[in-house]
């Protein structure tokens, strides 16, 4: 790493604060992926909502991950300038300031690295609401942009898109969005949230009962064929000019 072990032990022990080069370092000479420097972004919690810390060390760790979300695409597939026209409509209500929606945003880049490219990579299973494909973010380009890297992850061999229609109305099982985290010992997480905070899940019973939703909504979605479909009908629809 070009850290002299005093270096490392004082940051091992909390006396020093680790760089984000530190943390980049460590992953290149332990070959870890960007795991080390997804803890150092979240132990600044600087951009992050308060509980989101704590399930970015589980995602770290989760060999499956399952994921439904309304209204936006999943951050995990969001291009940047997706990412970016979400950060700016938040800087432009005052949630966060200028700098922050850059953090924001290469946080997600991050993550993505892990998630999508690295060689251990989990599996990921998307289910999304009809929503996610037809709420307009960033204007056309960025919409067209977007849809059509969601189009190619979704023929991933590690990922797995389904999209619920409209016409599922009420027969949809999840309200929120959520993420369901598998771990190597086939532990199970649950993670949501609400608009103030994020909520890590641990109940066994209420996992279970997320995890029978969850088979529900996937059995009541549309297959990973037909959602492509969708996604490239959304994309064919998007307004000119």
């Amino acid at each position: 790493m070009g850290c002299s072990g005093t270096h490392i032990s004082a940051v091992e022990t909390c006396r020093k604060s680790p760089t984000q080069k530190f943390a980049r370092k460590a992953d290149l000479a332990l070959g870890t992926g960007a795991t080390f420097e997804v803890m150092w972004q979240a132990i600044r919690g600087t951009v992050l909502l308060e509980g989101f810390p704590e399930y970015l060390r589980e995602e770290e760790k989760a060999v499956k991950l399952r994921t439904f979300e309304l209204g936006v695409i999943p951050g995990i597939f969001q291009t940047p300038s997706y990412a970016s026209a979400l950060a700016q409509a938040d800087v432009e209500r005052g949630a966060i300031p200028p700098a922050l929606a850059a953090e924001r945003v290469a946080l997600l880049r991050t993550r993505q690295r892990r998630l999508l490219e690295a060689r251990n990579r989990p599996l990921v299973y998307a289910v999304l609401d009809e929503s996610c494909l037809s709420r307009l973010v960033g204007g056309r380009d960025v919409m067209a942009e977007q849809l059509d890297e969601l189009a190619r992850q979704s023929q991933s061999p590690t990922v797995t898109v389904q999209a619920v229609p409209f016409t599922h109305g009420n027969l949809r099982p999840l309200l929120l969005p959520a993420v369901l985290l598998t771990m190597r010992d086939r532990t199970v997480f649950g993670y949501t949230e609400s608009a103030s905070r994020g909520y890590l899940e641990r109940d066994d019973v209420l996992i279970q009962a997320w995890e029978r939703a969850y088979d529900h909504l996937q059995a009541g979605a549309l297959s990973p064929a037909a959602s492509l479909k969708l996604i490239t009908a959304h994309r064919k629809e998007l307004p000119h000019g």
